[in-house]
């Protein structure tokens, strides 16, 4: 590395590559495009505007892979980093918030925190690395998927099922809304709808009939006993506040049943989501779960494992130091609430990080917004990270 630039000398090369209003005007294009998930709506219109985007900003290798975008920056036979990010939201609680507004200094819209702004800070930011001739040793591997608020199956998972996730990757990282500090741990997931059967018969004749929700209160109880239990372990991994460091169970997140107030209900069903610290194992409290569960159906909505990269490995240790110089505050590292796509990278030994624009209490709200500071900064922020980690390999 003798001769090459610091990052004090890099950031105005990149600031100067660095259009705040280009970022924005990409961000506002990207919520115009109402991509709800559920159900998965103008997946193929939002790949085709983030094809065309990445055209316009010369990436090389564009093509699609079903609904998920992929693309390069760099040198294609050096190792990759990787920027992932994903394009589906959750669904909006107003139609306007499909139409981007500016107002005062922030940009609000369903999905502006997460993460379409997070997505044009972090496009821009490679095609920036990239001018600035700062890809010498390696390239940028970028991943836009879809279904991030779903598990992933039309997304990442398909990905990583094709093998075309991570490939000789040295980092992955994600500009998920982290509020300033970094996600490199997640818990993990797993969500059952339970099912007890009974048979109907009107009230004055209940006899004849058999009440599934009266048959469904022994596991109930069973649950409500694991949840005691479950909900007073708490994780080593940093996560403000300190009740956040609990592990999760909740039952009844969807309960369904009966037909009328006199008619015995035939079916009962609820759901329950128990989120797992990275120190818990997910197959033991699985079998717990279905143990307590005995004579219901069952049903998986979700299994997915916990993750987690050390703080200290490269990519983690050069994104906290552009972090901090870029923002003048030296990043925490801590546990993401929910689920991340980091974990599709972690699980094959690939550093994953989430950083980003947007602010977690906003996101998924009535009034979802990102600071357009932010966009720039964050930008800035990934520039100067793939530049550090792809010239360190010369």
């Amino acid at each position: 590395m003798k001769g090459n630039p610091g990052a004090a000398d890099l950031a105005p090369r990149l600031q100067a590559r660095l259009d705040g209003a280009e970022i924005a005007r990409l961000a506002r294009r990207l919520i115009a495009i109402p991509t709800e998930n559920p159900p998965g709506e103008s997946y193929e219109a939002c790949a085709a505007a983030l094809c065309e985007t990445l055209s316009h900003l010369g990436f090389d290798g564009i093509r699609r892979e079903g609904d998920c975008v992929l693309a390069r920056a760099g040198k294609p036979d050096g190792p990759a980093l990787c920027f992932s990010g994903h394009y589906d939201v959750v669904p909006a609680q107003r139609r306007d918030q499909f139409t981007p507004r500016v107002e005062g200094g922030n940009l609000f819209g369903r999905g502006a925190s997460d993460m379409k702004g997070g997505l044009a800070a972090m496009l821009h930011a490679a095609a920036a690395a990239r001018d600035a001739g700062l890809l010498e040793a390696g390239h940028l591997a970028i991943a836009l998927v879809p279904d991030e608020e779903t598990a992933g199956p039309r997304g990442s998972r398909a990905l990583a099922a094709a093998g075309l996730l991570g490939q000789d990757a040295i980092g992955m990282l994600t500009p998920e809304p982290t509020g300033g500090v970094v996600w490199h741990a997640s818990r993990g997931a797993l969500t059952l709808r339970v099912t007890m059967r009974g048979k109907a018969a009107h009230v004055g004749r209940q006899f004849e009939g058999v009440n599934a929700f009266e048959h469904a209160l022994p596991a109930l109880a069973r649950l409500a006993a694991i949840k005691d239990e479950v909900e007073r372990r708490e994780t080593a991994y940093p996560i403000a506040p300190a009740a956040a460091r609990r592990s999760i169970l909740m039952l009844g997140g969807r309960v369904e049943g009966g037909t009328n107030f006199n008619i015995t209900p035939e079916s009962f069903s609820f759901t329950l989501d128990r989120r797992l610290n990275p120190e818990e194992d997910l197959a033991e409290e699985e079998r717990r779960l279905h143990d307590a569960l005995a004579g219901c159906e069952i049903e998986t909505l979700q299994r997915e494992p916990a993750a987690a990269t050390p703080a200290d490995a490269p990519p983690g240790v050069a994104l906290a130091r552009h972090i901090a110089a870029v923002t003048g505050k030296p990043p925490a590292f801590e546990l993401c609430p929910g689920l991340l796509e980091t974990r599709f990278y972690a699980g094959r030994g690939i550093p994953a990080y989430a950083y980003g624009p947007g602010l977690l209490t906003v996101s998924h709200g009535p009034n979802e917004f990102v600071p357009l500071r932010n966009l720039a900064a964050c930008a800035l922020i990934y520039a100067l990270t793939a530049a550090d980690l792809l010239r360190a390999h010369l």
